[in-house]
């Protein structure tokens, strides 16, 4: 089991390496593949995607406002072309070839239940948690959405995740990786300080407002 689990450990690592050299070397281009494979339902960290961005923005290779447009843009193609897998496959023919599209069911049943609970409304915020944002637009698929609104929550559900990560991986510099060894942990850390400069923001406005 220990065996295993460390093959499996370097086989990310040279993968993740794969990833890092692609985007060293096609720049915002790379950048784009690399989040559109994600939010296709393909397991590439989009920490690791931003975090090295981010590094790259640190060292003056990229431009900060370019690779935020180049990440959203890849994350919303990725997006519609899940969501279109689940309006013209349905659910029938996610469960029969998941498998091969490298769809985990455990993992699209648990973006399921986020829909049914909240509706289109889940693929704005759940862009911000960890597992369902990869999946959340096949559900909106099989519910056949009107894919206007479906865009529309879709971009606004990434810019602030996409900002806040290539920010991140910005201000660690050469510290970059700890975003990728964060994994999940640092969407945690991304809500946080969203809540936070949410509050800040409105708690400015608020004295502002009450001082005039």
């Amino acid at each position: 089991m220990v065996e295993y689990e460390a093959k499996e450990a370097i086989v990310a690592e040279q993968f993740f390496q794969i990833v890092v050299d692609y985007i060293a070397l096609w720049g915002y281009t790379g950048i784009a593949i690399g989040m559109a494979l994600e939010s296709a339902c393909i397991p590439v960290p989009s920490e690791l995607i931003f975090g090295f961005a981010g590094y790259l923005v640190y060292l003056g290779r990229l431009d900060f406002t370019m690779s935020v447009v180049a990440g959203v843009t890849g994350g919303l193609i990725g997006s519609i072309a899940a969501y279109l897998v689940g309006f013209y496959g349905g659910q029938p023919f996610v469960t029969k070839y998941g498998k091969y599209l490298f769809l985990s069911k455990k993992h699209v049943d648990t973006a399921q239940k986020w829909f049914d609970r909240y509706g289109l409304k889940a693929t704005f915020f759940s862009r911000l948690l960890p597992v369902v944002r990869t999946f959340i637009s096949l559900p909106a698929g099989f519910a056949k959405v009107n894919l206007g609104k479906f865009i529309l929550y879709t971009l606004l559900g990434s810019i602030p995740w996409t900002v806040t990560l290539i920010y991140a991986g910005q201000v660690l510099g050469e510290n970059w990786r700890k975003l990728n060894s964060m994994g999940h942990e640092a969407s945690l850390v991304v809500v946080a300080m969203l809540v936070a400069a949410a509050g800040y923001y409105f708690w400015k406005n608020r004295t502002q407002s009450d001082q005039n």
